[in-house]
């Protein structure tokens, strides 16, 4: 009886083991197969800059250390700049910038922007005047890449 017990006992947590750490998938291929099940819904852009900018600055504020969700911020909003707007990126249409709120040099745009966390602003330039806003629907679509790229991509184009 003991035997069986035992028995029975280890193939419990191996199955435990390989249903909580699925260890033939990786990380990566695990988010990305859960990503790829979710539907991207239409986004609703909901802001308060003016469309036909004369020059659109994205900031991404962060911190020395920072947690994946900031840095996947970053690279995602970047890398939608660079794939399809690269021709705004070129001209200086849209610019891109990454402002580390701890090094003493970035003191002055941090507090300008009362930036203490992370956080990525829009600064849509439109006659001579610049207009900001935080960004704050990038944090709830973080884990979707696909969804915050068609977010970013759409808010992008209608400031243009």
């Amino acid at each position: 009886m003991n035997k069986f017990f035992i028995i029975g006992s280890v193939v419990v947590v191996f199955i435990f083991i390989l249903a909580v750490f699925q260890p033939f998938k990786s990380k990566e291929e695990v988010v990305l197969s859960a990503q790829d099940q979710q539907p991207i819904p239409t986004q609703t852009i909901s802001t308060s800059l003016p469309s036909g900018s004369e020059k659109i600055e994205v900031l991404h504020f962060h911190a020395t250390q920072q947690c994946i969700s900031c840095i996947n911020i970053g690279k995602f909003t970047k890398a939608v700049i660079e794939e399809k707007f690269p021709e705004e990126m070129q001209n200086g249409k849209i610019i891109f910038k990454t402002i580390n709120i701890d090094l003493p040099e970035n003191y002055k745009i941090a507090n300008d922007y009362k930036v203490s966390g992370s956080a990525l602003y829009i600064n849509a330039i439109k006659d001579g005047n610049d207009n900001r806003e935080e960004d704050t629907t990038v944090w709830r679509l973080v884990t979707n890449e696909a969804q915050l790229k068609s977010y970013f991509e759409a808010k992008l184009k209608k400031l243009l």
